[in-house]
């Protein structure tokens, strides 16, 4: 089916674009003026520790909503700004998060302050170096572009963490 001959959609109203870029940015942590990806993060870590002390449905519904909201947030908040992957969005680091702690959210993984600072750094490491296909992905358009590379981040941050973890013998049921 041919898209071309349908309508362009109408443009979002101006309240909603700016909840939308308030939500993007981490409710405004995206704009400090240095790393704000890793200030951002910070929030990811939240959204996990609230996760692990959900049941397990919300832990579900919630890690879903996050990411597939990720798409249109990024994208919507990366128009209004005027930039492909602005540095202010950093909605894509808090969505990763729940990826990068599988493990812990799962209770195969402790989730203390060794496991939060081990999987933050891991994740920062591969959100900032952009290992295949992470820097491949980030070409797709809109909000895709902007979400792949963190969730290859995340997947990276996982499977390292989880490694790290086993082989320093902390990898057991905590629940």
């Amino acid at each position: 089916m041919d898209n071309s001959a349908r309508p362009p959609l109408p443009p979002l109203p101006r309240g909603l674009r700016g909840l939308t870029t308030i939500l993007a940015t981490g409710f405004g942590v995206g704009f400090v003026p240095w790393a704000p990806g890793t200030f951002g993060s910070l929030w990811g870590l939240l959204l996990v520790w609230g996760l692990i002390h959900s049941p397990p449905i919300a832990q579900i519904g919630v890690s879903l909503l996050v990411l597939l909201a990720g798409v249109p947030i990024c994208g919507i908040a990366a128009k209004s700004l005027g930039v492909k992957d602005p540095g202010a969005v950093v909605w894509d680091e808090i969505a990763a998060f729940p990826i990068v702690f599988f493990a812990a959210i799962g209770g195969w993984l402790p989730f203390d302050w060794m496991t939060a600072a081990m999987g933050f750094l891991f994740f920062r490491l591969f959100d900032i170096t952009k290992p295949w296909p992470a820097r491949r992905l980030e070409r797709l358009p809109g909000g895709w572009g902007i979400m792949a590379d963190d969730l290859i981040a995340g997947a990276y941050a996982s499977a390292t963490l989880v490694a790290v973890a086993w082989s320093l013998g902390s990898l057991a049921a905590t629940r």
